[in-house]
């Protein structure tokens, strides 16, 4: 076994962590890392009964729990490639991704399943509940004979116990495929990348080597979904293979959901989507703040630095106390915020990266981090801009090495496009990088529009503005007519109920905002005019808003 080898890096942590704490269900039970081993070798037997081989495509879709993660590892220690279906895609994206990914065996949450038309996935041999690691349905009589004899088959197998050396996975290769993760893009339908190991090696290593505050028996909050390979990466896989204490949340993390958590499970590390700490920001801190005695005190040199301290100390008892460092990944963060938390001192950083890097690009500590990058390039990769002078002009970010996907599972053409012959993968993110190897992104490719006189306008940061509002739920910018910047936004109702302005009032009053925004805008990327919405943008699973549906 080595552990250059991703599987190597997993059995290694089980085998020395046997007894420790590996993963618990919100107000559910706990299993050690033998538990976890245990039942991993029982998935196996099944796998076996049901005549999976290697290089077949086990499908998983359910919201993150213990069992999830069971059948993750069962799925590659055994050889099959598991393919991750977000649980809150629509059926139909469902059924298309079992089908398309050719799939024979699939793990179903079971509200899932009766919600799904059979039909559409005429592939599948057999059907899984992922509530309890049950056989729902099979057309193998071989898999059917050995689930209605699974009990005693177990009884005889563990009759003695199971035990470090019953615990063997199998040494995959670099090359091989891992994962088949559907991207639910902003700009179109599902894709699905193709993960090789040499990728989860990689981001697994490049995590340990990176954060030596989290140690084995850290405990780590699951918050984001176990389908995108950000929080499988570096809240499942990292943590699995440090021998850490996952606790996973199971339900969508509303923040009252998250401060409980935090308050008792006080992780060092937590990964977020800019969506949880900006809306934390805005609505709990900026309005308190921003007002009477603080708001004064700020702005008197040395006070303001006892006054920042005692903000620190209340944002890190937010997150349970014990915070090291927050990872915010998946877009970017609002530059008020973000000026606010470096003012702070508290310890967050960006990182980038996309699901065909599986996920890593670019990621630095918290202490070395520079303000509206995200992040220093990483082990084992290399970034290059398009562009005539790369750290002062904007050009499309490329990416290569080890981390890079081998591309889309049954659609070369979609791979052309993105990877160059040479292996550089076209990002569709445009940015700069400095001497020291740090990125900035200023936007997406296909976001950018041009104005009049040819100037490039990013939509992200005129959004930037609008989202700074804290009547503002979320916003997205479009062009009209080749001409006109129109902003589609969503009030934050609460908070406009708390300053008693009622629904027929709000245009009068985004109005106003649209005006005070447009003061900070130059004349060529001003907002013409704000609608508003009533319903939450539909979004892809790390919480982007999918702009082409709003075009």
């Amino acid at each position: 076994m080595s552990e250059k080898t991703f599987l190597g890096l997993i059995e290694q942590s089980l085998r020395n962590n046997w007894n420790s704490p590996a993963m618990t269900d919100y107000n559910g039970k706990t299993l050690s890392y033998k538990d976890f081993a245990q039942e991993i070798d029982k998935l196996h037997a099944f796998f076996h009964a049901a005549g999976i081989k290697k290089g077949d495509k086990i499908s998983i879709a359910g919201r993150n729990s213990a069992h999830w993660a069971i059948v993750f590892f069962a799925t590659m220690s055994y050889g099959a490639v598991a393919v991750n279906i977000l649980h809150e895609f629509d059926k139909d994206s469902v059924q298309y991704i079992v089908d398309h990914s050719d799939s024979e065996t699939f793990f179903v949450d079971e509200a899932i399943w009766t919600s799904l038309n059979e039909d559409a996935m005429p592939k599948l041999k057999a059907v899984f509940s992922l509530d309890q690691l049950t056989l729902l349905k099979s057309t193998d009589k071989a898999l059917k004979k050995f689930d209605g004899n699974a009990e005693s088959f177990f009884a005889d197998k563990y009759k003695n116990g199971f035990f470090v050396n019953d615990l063997v996975f199998r040494t995959e290769k670099s090359e091989d495929l891992a994962v088949i993760n559907y991207t639910s893009g902003t700009m179109s339908s599902p894709k699905g990348v193709m993960i090789p190991y040499r990728s989860l090696w990689s981001n697994t290593k490049f995590a340990n080597d990176s954060l030596p505050f989290v140690t084995p028996g850290s405990d780590i909050v699951c918050m984001l979904p176990m389908a995108h390979m950000y929080g499988l990466a570096f809240e499942v896989l990292n943590s699995i293979s440090m021998g850490c204490h996952i606790h996973f949340l199971g339900k969508t993390p509303s923040p009252k959901i998250l401060i409980d958590t935090f308050a008792q499970v006080k992780p060092k590390l937590i990964l977020a989507v800019p969506l949880i700490i900006e809306k934390i920001v805005t609505k709990n801190v900026f309005p308190k703040i921003n007002q009477g005695a603080i708001k004064t005190l700020r702005k008197i040199p040395g006070v303001n630095l006892i006054v920042n301290r005692k903000i620190r100390q209340s944002m890190m008892d937010v997150f349970g106390g014990a915070v090291v460092e927050v990872v915010i990944g998946g877009a970017a963060l609002n530059p008020e915020v973000e000026k606010f938390l470096r003012a702070i001192r508290f310890p967050y950083t960006v990182g980038y990266g996309m699901t065909e890097c599986g996920p890593l690009i670019s990621y630095a500590y918290w202490a070395d981090f520079k303000e509206r990058s995200c992040g220093k390039v990483v082990d084992r990769m290399q970034v290059k801009i398009e562009s005539p002078d790369p750290e002062n002009e904007v050009g499309e970010i490329l990416a290569k090495g080890i981390n890079v996907m081998l591309g889309y599972y049954k659609n070369p053409e979609a791979t052309a496009e993105v990877l160059t012959a040479d292996g550089w993968l076209k990002t569709g993110d445009l940015g700069i990088k400095d001497k020291d190897d740090f990125v900035f992104i200023r936007g997406r490719n296909k976001n950018m529009f041009l104005g009049a006189s040819g100037q490039n306008i990013y939509p992200e940061e005129i959004e930037d503005k609008l989202n700074n509002s804290p009547y503002v739920a979320e916003s997205i910018v479009i062009h009209e007519d080749g001409s006109k910047i129109v902003a589609l936004v969503m009030p934050d109702v609460e908070a406009l109920e708390a300053e008693q302005i009622a629904p027929e009032q709000y245009e009068s009053f985004f109005n106003n905002l649209m005006q005070s925004v447009n003061a900070k805008l130059p004349g060529y990327s001003q907002i013409a005019s704000v609608r508003i919405r009533e319903e939450e943008f539909e979004k892809t699973p790390k919480r982007s808003i999918r702009r082409f549906k709003y075009q």
